[in-house]
């Protein structure tokens, strides 16, 4: 065995054991580039679900940084921790509130949504109850099938009762698109000749109101659907709304996720690592444990079938991944010790694994990557 990592001295140890790098410079290049697709649309950036697991306040401040009119989330609460973390201007709730989170919506002035009549005169009584408008965006479902109503005649009557109202503002019309990053844009086309019709009508109207369709794949992918605003998430952060390489979109991935070497051994053949014992060495090999696993979400579907970047060069993860470790086969010959560093998202040396590399390899999008690292790993930020 001509291998030294058992006998290696080991490298100065991290300050963490895993940690999740976000890069706030290519979370407003992106933002930049997003607008430059928009014409005369402006760019709400997406930041809930923690900002898509990249963190929401300092990713909502990136993005304001980088010209981005406004904001939304999906929850109530996600309004009031922006608020809570200094963030000004607009802010749109996009999802289905209870009456008490409909309160903390308006406790926060963020902009809310209704797509009934029940919703509309509640938020008017709890708005007057506070001495305060309540913005309305109304939405019409055009296809996604989940909420919004249904009927253009009612869609266009919600914000004819919210604009009569003396504590509601209509300020909104939107649907969403089901298929944007599909290559076939015909339902995409059907949901926009659904939709285009009554954002005209609710214009001539209301010439003040917003109307927004667009995902950050419509954005990318059909002009026709950016009308005054534009909703981007996914894009903003780098990841690939198509689930390819984000390069080819001229997008920079702001995430990577690391830990570290704990541990090098020598593996004689037929030996086994992990849980189940579900790889054994073929031969002789040297084997790293880093610790990290499902339990910083780093999924356990990814045993036996991903990589790491260790030294720029690719390792297996060999074994099945448990809540707080991995394993990963070095080879016969190798040159790695306790303390390196390993990357299990992102670049070393100009060798990448993309967030949606990982997601093929479970089935899913690259969406359910990041938003699945759990609090364990703490979020450092770089401008």
């Amino acid at each position: 065995m001509t291998g030294r990592g058992a006998h290696a001295p080991v490298a100065a140890l991290p300050a963490q054991r895993a940690v999740a790098r976000v890069d706030l410079g290519a979370i407003e290049r992106n933002c930049t580039l997003l607008k430059s697709c928009l014409d005369g649309a402006v760019l709400c950036a997406v930041v809930k679900a923690d900002g898509y697991g990249h963190g929401s306040v300092a990713c909502a401040k990136a993005a304001l940084s980088a010209g981005a009119a406004s904001l939304a989330v999906a929850t109530a609460g996600e309004a009031a921790e922006l608020r809570d973390g200094g963030l000004p201007g607009r802010v749109l709730v996009m999802g289905a509130l209870t009456a008490d989170e409909l309160e903390t919506a308006l406790e926060a002035g963020a902009d809310v949504v209704a797509w009934t009549p029940e919703f509309l005169a509640l938020a008017a009584g709890r708005a007057a109850a506070a001495g305060r408008r309540a913005r309305i965006h109304v939405k019409l479902d055009t296809g996604m099938g989940r909420l919004g109503t249904k009927s253009a005649e009612e869609a266009l009557a919600l914000l004819e009762e919210a604009e009569r109202h003396d504590a509601l503002q209509a300020t909104g019309l939107m649907t969403h698109f089901a298929t944007a990053d599909d290559p076939d844009p015909s339902y995409l086309r059907e949901q926009l000749a659904r939709f285009a019709p009554v954002a005209e009508q609710a214009k001539r109207a209301l010439p003040r109101l917003v109307v927004h369709a667009a995902n950050s794949a419509a954005v990318l992918a059909e002009p026709a659907t950016h009308f005054d605003m534009a909703r981007c998430g996914i894009a903003i952060y780098g990841l690939d709304p198509f689930q390819a390489d984000p390069r080819d979109q001229g997008l920079e991935p702001a995430l990577s996720l690391e830990s570290y070497v704990a541990a090098v051994k020598h593996f004689a053949p037929g030996e086994t690592a992990g849980y189940g014992r579900t790889w054994t060495a073929p031969g002789e090999t040297f084997v790293a444990t880093l610790p990290i696993g499902y339990g910083d979400g780093y999924r356990r579907g990814l045993s036996n079938s991903a990589d790491v970047l260790i030294r720029g060069r690719r390792h297996p993860v060999s074994g099945t991944v448990s809540m707080d470790n991995i394993t990963v086969d070095l080879g016969r010959d190798t040159d790695v010790r306790p303390g390196e560093r390993g990357t299990l998202i992102g670049s070393q040396r100009g060798e990448r694994i993309l967030a949606e590399e990982l997601a093929r390899q479970l089935g899913t999008i690259n969406y359910e990557i990041t938003c699945g690292l759990t609090g364990r790993v703490p979020r450092r930020y770089q401008e």
